[in-house]
């Protein structure tokens, strides 16, 4: 029996490499691996639908589901997790020394339905009363002039949302004043450079982001995995299938990581970073499958929702396929 041929597009993550590398096989599966950025993945994703299984943005997963228009199917493989605290930045020349500051302020990011600028939003609202219409945001590339939403969105009447000029990057504008901060997934070239005036908003994201996840057990899921749909009904195995294999790859890579004998990534202190975030978040920190990350999942859906961004409120039945909602035990 021959195996199925399917272009596969991810993220070259540590989590991911035994899969690249080979080392993990997909049942049933002979892949053609794409080593891609997300902004390339979700581009040519949501827009054309080139791949037969994609790493793909939470939230315009959500989108396309609630909306009826995705072509693929959900695997709760959550290759991307990331606290946001670090992803808020400000001048400092602006009076902003407080989340609370940022009202009325014009705020930067680079599409509003963003995964990353969803969970921010949540954060801002839930934990500092800045409900997203209290800012003025401006949507546009971050190092590149031009950048629009892929996924086109309505957003309630109260959320004032520019278009940065055509010949303007968000990045530019910052370093120029004509923005007074910036929400995003990466950061500006002009704080990486050091720029004075430049800052982030948390002076200590990591201790706030400990201290939010001690109050909320919430480890925010920013991509999930998609399969084709005409590809799912003909093949329903598959969905399962990608999900063993993309846990047995993770499993591979935290055993690396583990492993004391030398230093697997090219950063200092691995091993304290690595005890401290099981102190905090337990052995399992990065988990995957939709039973244990339900109230990560449904936290995000219903300010998903309430944002204006999904049409209806999802379930987390309706993310993902039914095969790869439970698994067999021995």
């Amino acid at each position: 029996m021959s195996r199925l041929r399917l272009s596969i597009a991810i993220g070259d993550y540590d989590r991911n490499r035994p899969l690249l590398d080979g080392e993990v096989q997909i049942d049933g599966v002979e892949p053609v691996f794409m080593k891609l950025v997300p902004e390339e993945i979700f581009f040519r994703a949501f827009r054309h639908a080139e791949f037969d299984v994609a790493e793909a943005s939470l939230s315009s997963f959500a989108i396309k589901t609630a909306q009826g228009t995705n072509p693929y199917v959900g695997v709760p493989a959550f290759v991307s997790r990331a606290f946001r605290h670090t992803g808020i930045f400000i001048r400092n020349d602006r009076g902003i020394e407080k989340p609370q500051d940022l009202k009325g302020k014009r705020i930067g990011c680079p599409e509003y339905q963003l995964t990353a600028c969803v969970w921010i939003r949540s954060m801002l609202e839930d934990d500092y009363g800045v409900k997203p219409s209290d800012v003025i945001w401006v949507r546009g590339g971050i190092e590149q002039p031009g950048r629009t939403e892929k996924i086109q969105v309505s957003l309630p009447p109260d959320i004032r949302l520019e278009q940065a000029p055509a010949d303007r990057s968000l990045n530019q504008m910052l370093v120029d004043g004509e923005i007074d901060g910036f929400i995003g997934p990466r950061s500006p070239s002009s704080f990486d450079a050091g720029h004075p005036k430049i800052s982030r908003l948390f002076a200590a994201p990591t201790v706030a982001a400990a201290e939010y996840y001690k109050r909320t057990k919430i480890f925010p899921i920013m991509h999930i995995i998609g399969a084709r749909g005409t590809i799912v009904e003909q093949h329903p195995w598959l969905p399962a299938a990608l999900l063993k294999a993309f846990e047995q790859s993770k499993r591979v890579a935290l055993g690396r990581l583990s492993d004391t004998s030398a230093t697997k990534i090219t950063l200092p202190f691995v091993e304290e970073q690595l005890q401290a975030a099981r102190e905090l978040m337990g052995d399992d920190f990065w988990s995957y499958g939709a039973a244990p990350n339900r109230h990560v999942l449904e936290t995000f859906l219903k300010t998903h929702h309430l944002q204006g961004l999904s049409s209806r409120q999802l379930t987390v039945e309706e993310l993902f396929h039914s095969s790869a909602l439970e698994a067999f035990k021995i």
